[in-house]
């Protein structure tokens, strides 16, 4: 390995270290989590510099990982709104083929969604191998959004006696055995909250309002859901705490810079690949030779 890789490396797990929930640690996110820390990153310039050596690893990783086409790595982004997670993905991602990249933004269920189990419709959408997913929110938002608005179950029409008895340990225990199922299928999920602070996100939704390029970005709805801040604290408490797991950990990424933001997941997704380790594969015998009968055939075409 080169050097300045090793180095990269290094960089990448002290840098992520600290923002890995530990399975079976009770998590409670105001406390345990600053959304403003930069965890010595000295600054935006810095950040930018080492975003980019990041993407050029990303880029390495994700060539191999097609070519390999044996394993599948899952992103899932979750935060409040402006969190900036449609950002992470544009500039994490920037520098991948895209042929290689499947992106969904989950939205509200349609009604034939809404005829299967929670579950269906993340599962029809999972990555393939050699590819990379990403969920930008995520069947996480069952166990989030559901959970503080929990009129949302009936839209579900679940039958009576599943809405009561501990729905949520339930999902919890689903989810878990969903995720552990994937990994051991070859798909390593890879798990991110956006961590953003109130006021944060007080100041973009104003930067909505008052710049008419980003008035398109605005809706009435973001800010009637401001009014349960206190609510989504504590279902981000609860789904970190069961659901952060020896095979699909929860990473709380602070999201109050940006920079800062793209930095972190691109360090996350970059350890996952690099403890997939993928690996160009080696042509087989009869493969090589016919490789080299037609290098000596395209040769004396060049030299002639």
């Amino acid at each position: 390995m080169r050097a300045g890789m090793t180095q990269q490396l290094r960089f990448v797990r002290e840098l992520i270290g600290p923002l890995r929930v530990p399975p079976g640690k009770t998590v409670e996110l105001q406390r345990d989590f600053d959304p403003a820390d930069t965890d010595g990153v000295s600054s935006k310039a810095d950040a930018a510099s080492r975003l980019q050596e990041g993407i050029e690893l990303l880029e390495d990783y994700q060539d191999r990982l097609a070519a390999q086409d044996s394993y599948g790595v899952l992103l899932v982004l979750q935060g409040l709104d402006a969190a900036g997670k449609d950002s992470t993905v544009k500039h994490v991602m920037s520098g991948v083929n895209p042929q290689g990249v499947r992106a969904h933004s989950f939205k509200e269920p349609t009604t034939e969604e809404l005829d299967h189990d929670f579950l269906w419709r993340y599962q029809r959408a999972l990555p393939g191998r050699g590819q990379i997913g990403v969920y930008n929110r995520s069947h996480y938002e069952e166990v989030i959004v559901v959970r503080v608005h929990p009129e949302l179950l009936a839209n579900e029409r679940l039958p009576e006696e599943m809405r009561t008895g501990g729905i949520w340990t339930r999902r919890y225990r689903e989810i878990n055995d969903w995720e552990r199922y994937l990994v051991d299928n070859g798909i390593r999920v890879v798990k991110v909250l956006l961590n953003l602070s109130r006021q944060e996100q007080a100041r973009r939704f104003l930067r909505r309002i008052e710049r008419p390029e980003k008035n398109w970005k605005f809706a009435p709805s973001d800010i009637r859901e401001r009014q349960h801040w206190d609510d989504y604290q504590r279902a981000f408490d609860q789904m970190l705490t069961h659901t952060s797991t020896e095979w699909a950990p929860w990473y709380v990424v602070p999201a109050d810079h940006k920079w800062f933001t793209r930095l972190a997941t691109a360090a996350i997704l970059i350890d996952t690949l690099e403890e997939i380790g993928p690996q160009y594969p080696t042509p087989p015998p009869e493969i090589r030779e016919e490789m080299a009968k037609a290098r000596a055939a395209l040769q004396a075409d060049v030299e002639a």
